[in-house]
């Protein structure tokens, strides 16, 4: 499956009942953290949940657990960086605090303290939570085109 540059945000959520409608509630923290705003209008996209399985019992081809390069194996829901790990980015919004803010796979957020607004860095992963993970800078590319 491919995922769209433009995916601002990716979480779980139940479709619920509620007044003859089906809904899902965004978290707070797409909000807060996010490209999200209050009022406009998204497209949405619905996919499985691991759980879901194939016919034969087995997972979907795109929801399998993948190599991470180092023996180990990284889960569908795990994060999709680690502590320690070095990454090329570009800050593509600034947070409330003024700590500039990346994506990487499937619209997860990096913040970046010491950053401007399209500034392209080389970063370092120091700590690493379900839905966000924290950077330090560790080289700045110069002007691009």
């Amino acid at each position: 499956m491919e995922i769209s540059e433009q995916l601002r945000c990716l979480f779980s959520a139940e479709v619920e009942a509620r007044d003859g409608s089906y809904v899902l509630d965004v978290p707070k923290r797409e909000l807060e953290t996010g490209d999200l705003r209050e009022g406009q209008p998204y497209r949405v996209a619905i996919l499985p949940t691991g759980t879901d399985a194939t016919s034969d019992g087995n997972e979907p081809e795109t929801d399998r657990e993948r190599d991470r390069g180092d023996g180990r194996v990284r889960g569908r829901r795990d994060p999709p960086v680690e502590e320690g790990e070095h990454r090329t980015v570009e800050i593509e919004d600034m947070g409330e605090q003024g700590d500039g803010i990346t994506r990487v796979e499937r619209g997860y957020v990096v913040i970046v303290p010491d950053t401007e607004l399209r500034e392209r860095v080389e970063i370092e992963i120091t700590n690493v939570r379900e839905n966000v993970a924290f950077a330090e800078v560790v080289g700045r590319e110069e002007h691009y085109d």
